[in-house]
């Protein structure tokens, strides 16, 4: 069963999941399961659902097929969906989010998602049905903007459906066997230059962690939401003795037979070096290196990641320019076939140059698509709401790259500084982002998770950083 974390309350009565609109509160819904049959549906409800009294979770199971038409009914200033089986789940505001999921039963396991469209929608031509189905995962950032006297709703997949009237979008998302839906953060603390890659059918995610006794937390996932604390990549008693502190922007990268963790640490002489360790297995252990697998004693070098093009590595990292007053530039240059030396000849592929990034150019990760390179990266100053995510677009892994205008991420009310992001294939086949982002109380940065788009040739993550509920990864 998934979870995911409630961000809005309503002030009205609230009527239960399973409960008729004048039923009582606080009824628990008929049919509720807490041990299912071998078929059972889980429920998860999007964040404007309304919980009955005693009901703190956002999912229910029910057992045997449930299904709902992905129609959201109209109740004054809130609306309700009518499932298949009776119950009849409230939500905030005139937009109804569902995802259903049916373990055990003979459904298929395709993530297709129904986007309905509520009264005040003014249809295309020829366009008699009141909903659209779409496979895969399509989703809204719930802005409502103005068209003129209307109103228009831009979803995830570039449509744009309008609506007549001000402020008068009403919609309702279905998503079924997309396996749930979740809601950022995806990890109740902090964890800053989040590193994640995919083993298998499990996600490892590596954070920052400054000074500790025990550096580099991993966490583990099967789903890209849900983590679990499972080791560190080193003890008090096996961190390399060249590091002293700063224990920044890890990263776990499977090179030839090998896992490689790739770090940032202060040196002895006071420079922030490149590190590395090595470990049959990704949960380790580790072995570091004796020495710095990259130093410069004129230069701190921060912030390595690895990218594998035609068999050969690489190591891209950063230049720390920025504390002593120069330029940010991020390089590349190949490494030997074990990840653990640096060959070959160095090349540069971007530096600050954009006013929106200030002093610093950081944070690189590299993957390829279409025939192309891209070269996230993250800009400006990581302490405040200026730090934002940036791509490059580059014709071989060695460049040379170009820049769009501006950056693909910004920050919100909600979450600020957006930065710091790993690239990774989701369990849907999709692609995502996964980065951090100061909470709006600045008291710590937390993981978040959204999808990329492809749009023109270059990529995109629409409403990100996202607060509402989306469809599971």
């Amino acid at each position: 069963m998934r979870w995911i974390a409630l961000i809005a309350l309503a002030s009205c009565s609230g009527s239960p999941s399973g409960a008729t609109p004048d039923g009582p509160a606080g009824d628990a819904p008929e049919g509720l399961s807490d041990a299912p049959d071998a078929c059972s549906t889980v429920v998860a409800y999007g964040d404007s659902w309304i919980h009955p009294d005693g009901h703190p979770g956002q999912t229910d199971t029910a057992n045997g097929v449930v299904t709902w038409d992905g129609a959201c009914v109209e109740a004054g200033a809130n609306s309700y969906a009518v499932l298949s089986n009776g119950w009849r789940p409230y939500f905030t505001g005139h937009t109804c989010a569902i995802a259903l999921d049916h373990p055990g039963c003979a459904v298929t396991s395709a993530c297709t998602t129904r986007v309905s469209y509520g009264s005040t929608w003014i249809p295309a031509a020829n366009h008699p049905a009141t909903y659209d189905d779409v496979t895969g995962r399509v989703f809204w950032t719930g802005t409502c903007t103005a068209s003129g006297a209307d109103s228009v709703a831009t979803l995830s997949n570039g449509w744009a459906p309008h609506f007549s009237g001000s402020g008068s979008c009403a919609l309702g998302f279905r998503w079924e066997g997309c396996g749930g839906a979740y809601q950022n953060a995806v990890l109740p603390s902090g964890c800053a230059d989040p590193g994640v890659t995919r083993d298998g059918d499990r996600y490892l995610m590596t954070c920052t962690s400054g000074g500790t006794a025990d550096a580099f937390p991993i966490y583990e996932s099967s789903d890209l939401t849900t983590w679990t604390l499972a080791t560190h990549v080193f003890s008090s008693a096996t961190k390399p003795a060249w590091a002293t502190g700063d224990f920044w922007a890890p990263e776990l990268h499977q090179v030839g037979s090998r896992w490689i963790a790739y770090f940032s640490a202060r040196n002895t002489d006071g420079k922030l070096s490149i590190g590395a360790a090595y470990a049959t297995d990704a949960l380790g252990p580790y072995t570091a290196l004796a020495q710095p697998l990259v130093h410069d004693a004129n230069m701190g070098l921060i912030d390595a990641s690895e990218f594998t093009d035609s068999g050969t590595p690489y190591l891209i990292w950063k230049e720390d320019g920025n504390a002593v007053g120069q330029p940010t530039p991020i390089h590349v240059q190949p490494l030997a076939a074990d990840g653990l030396s640096l060959t070959g000849t160095r090349s540069t592929l971007i530096t600050n140059d954009q006013s929106w990034e200030g002093a610093v150019t950081e944070g690189p990760f590299m993957v390829a698509h279409g025939g192309s390179y891209y070269l996230f990266y993250s800009g400006n100053s990581y302490a405040n709401a200026s730090y934002a995510i940036g791509v490059a677009k580059c014709s071989s892994v060695t460049g040379p790259c170009t820049k769009p205008a501006g950056p693909i991420v910004t920050s919100t009310a909600t979450w600020v500084g957006p930065g710091h992001n790993s690239v990774v294939v989701g369990p849907g086949g999709d692609l995502y982002a996964v980065y951090h982002a100061w909470n709006a109380a600045h008291d710590a940065r937390y993981p978040l998770v959204d999808q990329i788009t492809w749009v023109n040739g270059w990529p995109a993550l629409p409403g990100a950083p996202s607060t509402r509920s989306r469809p599971a990864p």
